[in-house]
């Protein structure tokens, strides 16, 4: 199903959905720039920079997404995980009983590949990967999917012996300009980045071969075709009409001319050149920010208001039993201690989706230890003699919690939501990484683009609506808790 706010969980006819495939991507410029192509001919939606391709394929099976553009040799050696050389044909044989399929060849190959500074590669004579081998010094930054492939880093480096080690992972988008700067001396690249060319890039042999071809294809589910023949006899017209060096332009479009991946992917369907760059004010307040803040602002408070209804019975009951204390308040906080995108690929799987419902588990559990511990701190540090004069009065248990215990401690509690709702604000960016939304989109470009002013334009919104969310529960613990002086 496509990408809503949690405010606007409301489905479309189903009649209607089935006009309209969901388009992924993964968090590069390319898949960017082609899921809005696809997306756009196919007059679907996209859900833009996903993750890798493991959280891709997860989405297509559970049906989160439809198709998203993919490439030959990832879906042998990383899905099929098999070295046997298959074209179209024999990829479908095996991605049947995966209830997968791959058509619409695009056009073009983007291979992976090794690239230097040009007069790096120049002063150590090295043309070839095979000549890495006698320069172990070199140091290597890697983007994280290249390392953990068995197609990239551990298969290269058995393939060629290359003694190099503890390579550095950087995201792709920010791997040219380490090299530029010297703090690294040997990135993975995909023969069709724009910035080869710009950055004077010496891209070494692959003389041992190790690499397949990665032509662009969709990859889709089995009944995809079936599901949606209008949009899939549009996107015939883009059948084999991308070639290479259409595709380095662009690529060059979005990465040196800073234009949207909307926009890009508009002119090449339509012609013409889409407008300049805007400026940081212009890029914050661009057409997406209303969507974009409805998705930040749902996320944050869907989470929080769960945190609060399952944190403060939990906080309750670690204040009433010492026995409890400990293991709620240990089990609360070992959450914390799994970073977010581990704790949002975990719960792909375990839900079956990605999108908002990962997200909003991730963000509730993140949540539970602030308004827990806090609501034990705060019940704790009650006056025990105004308990024991509640109880001389023959009050019960639950309305001496009612109305002595809980007003008490309801600073302390109202406290723990408050830091609960500002973590929150920062932690929803991380939602965007499985298609949930809300300003972590921008950042997720940004970073893709290594563009500071995409980057800020996710930022400094989310930054704003921090000191909001903060704001106005100060003004709630006023009003609600200290009462009218």
């Amino acid at each position: 199903m496509p990408r809503w706010s949690p405010i606007l969980l409301f489905a479309l006819p189903v009649a209607a959905l089935a006009q309209a495939p969901v388009v992924g991507s993964k968090r590069f410029t390319e898949s960017y720039i082609l899921g809005e192509i696809v997306a756009q001919t196919a007059g679907g939606t996209h859900r833009p920079g996903l993750g890798n391709t493991a959280i891709l394929v997860e989405a297509l099976k559970a049906g989160a997404i439809d198709l998203y553009p993919e490439y030959t040799g990832t879906i042998t050696r990383e899905i099929l995980k098999t070295e046997d050389k298959l074209d179209l044909g024999g990829l479908n044989a095996r991605l049947a009983p995966l209830g997968l399929a791959a058509s619409i060849p695009l056009g073009f190959s983007n291979s992976y590949a090794l690239g230097m500074r040009g007069e790096e590669a120049r002063r150590l004579s090295i043309t070839r990967i095979g000549e890495l081998k006698a320069h172990p010094e070199l140091r290597l930054g890697l983007s994280h999917e290249f390392l953990g492939r068995q197609d990239g880093w551990p298969g290269l480096r058995a393939a060629y012996g290359l003694p190099q080690s503890s390579p550095r992972g950087l995201d792709h988008g920010l791997a040219y300009e380490a090299l530029a700067a010297g703090e690294v001396d040997l990135i993975d690249l995909y023969t069709t980045d724009a910035k080869i060319e710009r950055y004077g890039i010496a891209v070494l042999d692959d003389d041992r071969r190790f690499f397949p071809p990665y032509d662009a294809v969709l990859l889709h589910g089995a009944r995809a075709p079936q599901r949606f023949p209008r949009a899939f006899d549009r996107l015939k017209a883009i059948e084999g009409r991308i070639d290479a060096a259409t595709m380095r332009k662009l690529n060059a479009r979005a990465e040196i001319d800073k234009q949207p991946f909307q926009a890009v992917a508009a002119e090449y369907l339509h012609g013409g050149e889409s407008a300049r760059a805007r400026g940081l004010l212009g890029a914050v307040f661009a057409p997406d920010f209303g969507r974009l803040l409805a998705e930040h602002v749902g996320l944050v408070f869907a989470s929080l208001a769960a945190a609060a209804l399952a944190g403060i019975p939990l906080g309750l009951v670690a204040a009433r039993s010492r026995a409890l204390a400990q293991p709620v308040l240990l089990a609360t906080g070992l959450v914390q201690t799994i970073p977010a995108l581990a704790l949002l690929a975990f719960l792909i799987p375990l839900t079956g989706t990605i999108g908002v419902w990962p997200a909003l588990i991730a963000l509730f559990l993140y949540a539970l230890l602030p308004i827990a511990r806090n609501t034990h701190a705060g019940l704790v540090q009650v006056p025990r003699g105004l308990v024991q004069a509640a109880v001389a009065l023959g009050l019960p248990r639950k309305l001496i919690l009612v109305n002595v215990e809980l007003p008490l401690a309801a600073p302390t509690i109202l406290a723990g939501v408050k830091t609960s709702a500002v973590i929150n604000v920062g932690t929803a960016t991380i939602a965007a990484f499985i298609g949930a939304g809300g300003f972590g989109e921008r950042i997720a470009q940004g970073l893709a683009l290594n563009d500071h002013t995409v980057l800020l334009a996710g930022a400094l919104p989310a930054a704003a609506l921090a000191l909001v969310v903060h704001g106005a529960f100060e003004w709630l613990e006023r009003g609600l808790v200290r009462g009218p002086r």
